[in-house]
């Protein structure tokens, strides 16, 4: 039987291989030094791999429950209400998940219906709007005030209809590393006030902030922590993004429509993983001494390109530095990427990748979770351009 030509193959046709695949794809081939891609080059701590093989000969290799393993949701309670007075219900308003995209994902799904609209502010990380569409929502797309990259809320205000479902907020924000304030918290009040808007909160950089800053978590406030999925990330945080382990908390209402989806998507996470991230989280240190760890090799990476040709704003969070190259070169910034991989031995990613239009400003972003002597060799690099 034949096929014919106008049915759909994908229903993300028009989306292409993810760039972050393909620049790693280049980095690998060309040898290059990698600071294109988000995870770190350095090894996690000996002491959670022994904790995981530990209870992996303790037999917890099966399923855990769908929700998590209740020791780990548990934890998570804990350390939420610790560190920022809000408490979350481990039985019914926390979900593990097999990554923080995972939680993304489910979050949309759970709540997006046909023609529902979905504010997502660029630029912003490659999921959001692809899974808007795989529900057939629309999303509103808000460009960031650069160079600090701040939310204008007017514009805001303005983009909200009748449709608008849910609004998607990132901080500390990948990949511009700017973070939340308190106006923006209030003025989002303001805006779903008296409304049935929701709101997904991407928190996975939350222990990843500099220069004094305190992370705002959407739980934090009683109002919008009544409409929000917030969610983490335990790969982001304790440097092991490949065992794919986030979580979601919100409120039951919306943890019961989360795992509806949830169930269907994954099931559950990696059991003895979570059994192993739940005895670490005792050690709190693990977590609260990360900002520092990170700020340093900001400084580092940012000390070392000074004297270079690229233009910036030191990054306030995560651990991703955005670099103008408008001083170098006149070329797209893909291509910027494509010469510097080949010629000059380093990866980046260009900033156009995270807008749905491909703005392009000649802006890439440099991950600096790396070794100190790999981005050492990387500035030497980048400095002779």
């Amino acid at each position: 039987m034949s096929v014919p030509n106008n049915f759909p193959i994908s229903k993300l046709a028009e989306i292409e291989t993810s760039i972050f695949a393909t620049i790693g794809k280049l980095v690998r081939e060309k040898g290059a030094i990698n600071l294109a891609q988000g995870f770190p080059d350095f090894s996690s701590d000996p002491s959670l791999i022994d904790l995981v093989s530990k209870y992996m000969h303790q037999g917890l290799n099966q399923y855990s429950p769908m929700e998590g393993a209740l020791v780990l949701r548990e934890k998570i309670a804990h350390k939420t209400k610790q560190i920022y007075n809000s408490y979350y219900n481990p039985d019914s308003e926390i979900t593990i998940t097999a990554g923080a995209t995972e939680a993304v994902y489910t979050a949309i799904t759970c709540l997006i219906e046909q023609g529902d609209e979905v504010i997502i502010f660029e630029p912003s990380f490659d999921s959001y709007g692809p899974v808007v569409k795989l529900n057939h929502g629309v999303p509103v797309y808000i460009s960031l005030n650069s160079p600090d990259f701040r939310i204008d809320w007017d514009l805001v205000k303005n983009k909200i209809t009748e449709k608008t479902k849910l609004i998607i907020l990132n901080s500390p924000h990948n990949p511009s590393g700017s973070v939340l304030t308190p106006n923006d918290l209030e003025s989002l009040k303001e805006i779903v006030e008296n409304t049935k808007i929701k709101v997904l909160s991407d928190e996975v950089y939350e222990h990843i902030i500099f220069d004094g800053t305190s992370h705002l978590s959407l739980c934090e406030d009683e109002e919008l922590k009544t409409r929000t999925f917030v969610i983490g990330s335990f790969g982001k945080t304790f440097h092991v993004t490949g065992w794919r382990m986030g979580y979601c908390m919100a409120p039951s209402e919306l943890m019961s429509a989360f795992r509806k989806v949830h169930q269907f998507v994954t099931f559950s996470a990696a059991t003895p993983m979570q059994y192993a991230i739940a005895e670490y989280l005792d050690f709190p240190n693990h977590y609260l001494a990360l900002s520092s760890f990170f700020e340093k090799k900001r400084n580092l990476f940012l000390n070392k390109m000074k004297h270079s040709k690229f233009t910036f704003f030191p990054s306030k969070g995560t651990y991703f530095q955005l670099m103008s190259f408008s001083k170098i070169s006149e070329l797209r910034d893909v291509d910027f990427i494509d010469w510097l991989i080949k010629d000059v031995g380093v990866g980046a990613i260009p900033l156009s990748t995270f807008y749905n239009n491909k703005k392009d400003d000649g802006i890439i972003r440099f991950c600096f979770a790396k070794e100190d002597e790999t981005l050492t060799k990387a500035a030497e690099k980048l400095c002779q351009i």
